[in-house]
């Protein structure tokens, strides 16, 4: 009986440190990349912000980039891309921003992509 109680607890006690080790390793994960699209209403590039309208009259976004934030354009169902920078973004532009939640709900734009439309 002794011996089956002294397993028991040193199998315990080794499952502790264990357990905990994958806790810590789910909290430590990447953060979720998040996605906003819409119309850009301003552009602060004294802030590195700009605020994205969703729909028309819909919910406003302000996104946060920085000097490791890249910036693309492309035509709807294109597949080329070009690189372009945060100059190029201007009032009305469409864009499509992927990025994560940083501290305090601020997005951090990690891509910001303008979208194009074909010449008619």
């Amino acid at each position: 009986m002794a011996k089956k109680l002294f397993t028991l607890l040193f199998l315990f006690v080794l499952a502790l440190p264990l357990s905990t080790g994958v806790f810590a390793q789910d909290s430590m994960k990447m953060a979720k990349e998040v996605k906003w699209e819409g119309t850009v209403v301003r552009t602060s590039p004294d802030k590195n912000t700009l605020t994205v309208r969703k729909g028309d009259g819909g919910v406003e976004m302000t996104i946060v980039y920085d000097s490791s934030t890249k910036w693309v354009a492309q035509y709807h169902a294109a597949k080329t891309v070009t690189d372009i920078d945060a100059t190029q973004v201007k009032e009305g532009d469409r864009v499509i921003c992927k990025g994560t939640w940083e501290k305090k709900g601020v997005f951090h734009a990690t891509l910001i992509s303008k979208r194009l439309s074909h010449p008619a």
